[in-house]
């Protein structure tokens, strides 16, 4: 199991990587590195103004290669798998404003 650590300094830039249409929600990660769909991974995640860091298991599920069409930058989804701490609840009060939003993301 690989370990992920992803910061989000604004809610803005946490609505662009969450992933809602997932089953159980999950975030997209902006990396150069390799992965594989199916990698079992810990994300620890910080969220905005957050005094602790949360961690959700998770698999990646989305690939976006390097030069993809639309400029989004390289990443993987990861969907969450077991949440015990909540993350998913967290972000959406976090993003709630947010939500119904036609602003574009990171993933769809």
């Amino acid at each position: 199991m690989k370990n992920i650590y992803v910061e989000f300094i604004s809610e803005r830039d946490l609505y662009q990587s969450y992933m809602p249409f997932l089953k159980n929600g999950g975030l997209f990660y902006k990396t150069n590195g390799r992965f594989e769909l199916g990698t079992e991974v810990i994300l620890e995640v910080s969220l905005p103004d957050a005094l602790e860091n949360a961690e959700v298991k998770g698999e990646v599920c989305w690939l976006t290669p390097i030069g993809s069409q639309s400029g989004t930058p390289s990443g993987v989804g990861v969907s969450f798998t077991d949440d015990p701490e909540l993350v998913r609840n967290q972000i959406e009060k976090y993003i709630a404003r947010f939500l119904n939003s036609s602003d574009p993301t990171l993933t769809m």
